[in-house]
């Protein structure tokens, strides 16, 4: 089966989550500080390798009312960026909330407020490739 990897774009911290290979369990994956675009290509390209992974998805903010700003406008800046060497299919999807719902599940496990920033990244990313597993995968 093939791997995915979730992504939750930042200006600062790029968070990351795996899928397991039979593609119905996300996993968080230490973030990627978002350096130049050439070291977060190269980190990119490393982890696919890595895990053999097969596509991207990539959180795609939206307002409450559905209109795109420009945070989404920024997120699609980094889908082209990186579409130049990364040759694998990449589907943004909605992450209204994703970011909220993170950081509302670590501080109930405890969290200060310095682990949660560290961690809410890569929890955005679990969350957002969670969603998209979720409704690729068949009930049976």
């Amino acid at each position: 089966m093939s791997r995915l990897l979730g992504i939750d774009y930042g200006t600062v911290r790029i968070g990351l989550a795996l899928s397991d290979p039979t593609g119905t369990l996300a996993s968080p994956l230490p973030f990627l500080p978002n350096q130049s675009p050439q070291q977060v290509t190269q980190a990119l390209s490393e982890l696919i390798q890595t895990h053999q992974i097969t596509a991207l998805i990539i959180g795609l903010p939206r307002n409450m009312d559905g209109t795109y700003g420009p945070s989404a406008q920024k997120v699609r800046d980094f889908i082209s960026q990186i579409q130049k060497d990364i040759l694998l299919p990449i589907t943004p999807i909605d992450e209204r909330l994703t970011t909220a719902q993170a950081s509302k599940q670590l501080m109930g496990i405890g969290l200060s407020q310095k682990q949660l920033r560290k961690k809410v990244d890569s929890s955005s990313a679990c969350l957002i490739l969670q969603q998209y597993l979720d409704r690729s995968t068949p009930l049976i």
